[in-house]
């Protein structure tokens, strides 16, 4: 018996359906990452992590589907939402919160060199996908764009990860 338009339709959605709602990947956690700026406007500054700056203005950040995960493998799986900027995303984790990471402020950069950098997606261009897995242990980590310019208008996020 054929199967009806609709029929292999439905059956062509739920695989991606399942992929997309799932939130494990192989055995650990799979977070969605979008990176986005708003066109057009003029990018913000002093909006860096710890800068306690009104992110409400920010004209570029990072938005995550969950804000953490339990330890062990996560994956991160990136887009660059920009239609004109190219972004990238790196995972440093935080031995203190409650500290600004090291600037660069004539390169407009987070010092990469001085921080603990688990791996990054790096310079995703507009619509571009990219995936990062690092298996992570319990406490407090950054997500940030460190295209120069990007971190100061907003371009980071916390991620914390539980026991």
């Amino acid at each position: 018996m054929p199967f009806t338009r609709r029929q292999v339709l439905a059956a062509a959605v739920l695989p991606v359906a399942a992929v997309a709602a799932g939130p494990a990947y192989a055995n650990g956690t799979t977070i969605e990452v979008t990176l986005w700026n708003k066109v057009g406007d003029a990018m913000s500054t002093n909006l860096g992590y710890g800068m306690h700056g009104d992110m409400s203005k920010a004209t570029m950040g990072v938005a995550v589907s969950a804000n953490k995960a339990k330890a062990g493998e996560v994956a991160f799986q990136v887009t660059n939402a920009s239609k004109d900027t190219i972004h990238e995303m790196i995972v440093a984790r935080l031995d203190d919160p409650s500290k600004r990471l090291p600037y660069i402020a004539d390169q407009e950069r987070v010092d990469e060199h001085k921080i603990h950098d688990l791996g990054e997606v790096s310079e995703l261009d507009p619509g571009a996908h990219g995936t990062l897995v690092i298996s992570m242990k319990p406490g407090t980590y950054l997500l940030f764009c460190n295209v120069p310019g990007h971190f100061m208008a907003g371009m980071w996020t916390l991620f914390t990860v539980t026991a």
